[in-house]
C-alpha cells in the first residue's frame, strides 16, 4: 500500500498572512504577466481578492513586494521587487524542504 503525507504551509505576520500556496501562486503570476489584473485573471481570481491577497502581503511584508504603475495608455502595471522575488524563492523551497521532511517521517507508518 502506497501512503501520502498531505500538508499545506503558510507563513505569518501578526494578523496578516505573509505566504502561502495561494499569495505565491498569485506572486508568481504578477511576475509572469507584469500587471495584477493579468494575473488575477491567469489563476481564476477576482481583481478584488487578488488585491486583498496582494495587500495582505505587502502589509506583513518587511520590504514592498511589488512595484505598482498606475494605468494609462497602455494600462497600469505590477512587477515583483527583487525582495518579492525572494520571498518567492524563500516559500518555494520551504515548502519543498517541508515534503521532502515530510516523506522520511512517512517511513514511520509505512514501517509499522
Amino acid at each position: 500500500m502506497n501512503f501520502k503525507i498531505k500538508s499545506r504551509i503558510w507563513i505569518e505576520s501578526e494578523e496578516n498572512v505573509l505566504l502561502g500556496e495561494g499569495r505565491v501562486h498569485l506572486l508568481k503570476a504578477i511576475n509572469k504577466t507584469g500587471s495584477l489584473s493579468k494575473a488575477a485573471k491567469s489563476i481564476n481570481l477576482s481583481y478584488k481578492k487578488a488585491w486583498k491577497l496582494l495587500d495582505s502581503v505587502n502589509k506583513s511584508a518587511k520590504h514592498p513586494v511589488t512595484v505598482n504603475s498606475v494605468g494609462g495608455k497602455g494600462g497600469g502595471g505590477a512587477e515583483l521587487t527583487d525582495y518579492g522575488k525572494s520571498l518567492v524563492k524563500a516559500f518555494d523551497e520551504i515548502n519543498k524542504n517541508c515534503w521532502a521532511f515530510l516523506d522520511t517521517q512517512l517511513e514511520k507508518i509505512e514501517n509499522l
